[in-house]
């Protein structure tokens, strides 16, 4: 597995809920040694790591965005990351949108619709 594949990810979604994907996902991305930051519009901290509240708050922008969200957030995350310059943007199933899809196109924001965990080996 490639833990260097990107070196910054930020995860949009992140819960305090450990029974939900935005949790799983963050858990397992850093045990797995993945350099990952937590994205949650009420900030907090979850396992020890203080979350952002938005992308543009994280000091060295990443440049892979995973969306653990509803596919009308995800559209809103596409918006900012075309603000940011992020270039990469991996829809977890669930978090996509034919509209999110159309934007990142329109932006030239490469979209990969699949489970981030599973395609890398995580899962």
């Amino acid at each position: 597995m490639n833990n260097r594949e990107y070196s910054s990810i930020a995860v949009v979604g992140v819960s305090g809920d450990a029974s939900k994907y935005g949790h799983k996902i963050f858990r397992d991305l850093l045990k797995a040694g993945y350099p990952v930051k937590g994205v949650n519009p009420k900030g907090g901290t979850v396992l020890g790591k203080a979350l952002y509240k938005s992308l543009a708050e994280i000091e060295n922008k990443p440049d892979l965005v995973i969306t653990v969200v509803p596919p009308a957030v995800t559209e809103k995350v596409v918006e900012e990351c075309n603000r940011l310059g992020i270039k990469t943007l991996w829809l977890q199933p669930g978090s996509e949108s034919r509209e999110a899809l159309a934007k990142a196109s329109v932006y030239g924001i490469k979209t990969i619709s699949a489970c981030f965990m599973v395609q890398k080996g995580v899962w």
